[in-house]
């Protein structure tokens, strides 16, 4: 649908992705030179064409939540399983969850690691933070190495002579005399 495009922009007479095509008739690349752009050039403009007086000058904006509300809001949240070992793994990190009374998270069970911008943690199960630790990840297994390149393989060991697999095979079939091959009517006969 390449008509769509110029509907909605006709509509709504705005900047769509002009924007973008504008910036890079002018060669701007970095964010300081958007900003300036932005600032100086483009809104101007885009204000000076589109603003419209209200038609009643009540605010009906709402006003803005608590501090409190907004840190409940951003932040991002990662939802794991706690292992048998009561250990959650997150972002190559591992976190141990303290039994605390009546409020611990059982093993395998779901947990939301929440994660805010400047670094904070916080582990819930059901709703409600779980004491954790940082713990230190497991010490990976010591790598074998391979047998040095000069040991060969062994060949394996040659059969002695009196092995059935050297003897021939018409003396190992009790129908067979040695030296005669069993016709198939004296074998079924």
């Amino acid at each position: 649908m390449t008509h769509a495009k110029g509907r909605v922009e006709r509509n709504h007479g705005t900047h769509q992705d002009r924007i973008v095509k504008k910036m890079r008739l002018r060669n701007i690349k970095t964010h300081a030179e958007t900003n300036t752009f932005l600032e100086k050039e483009y809104l101007p403009e885009h204000n000076r064409r589109f603003r419209r007086t209200p038609a009643q000058p009540e605010d009906y904006h709402r006003a803005a939540p608590p501090a409190a509300e907004l840190e409940e809001v951003f932040h991002l949240e990662t939802g794991r399983v706690i292992g048998n070992d009561w250990v959650v793994r997150h972002d190559h990190r591992y976190f141990q969850v303290k039994a605390q009374a009546r409020h611990y998270a059982p093993a395998k069970g779901k947990v939301m690691v929440c994660e805010w911008e400047d670094g904070r943690i916080q582990i819930r199960y059901r709703g409600r933070a779980v004491v954790w630790e940082e713990i230190p990840g497991p010490v990976p297994a010591q790598v074998v190495r391979p047998r040095e390149a000069t040991a060969k393989k062994q060949k394996p060991p040659t059969p002695k002579a009196d092995h059935p697999w050297r003897q021939d095979y018409r003396k190992m079939r009790p129908w067979s005399k040695p030296g005669k091959v069993p016709l198939l009517q004296e074998i079924s006969g």
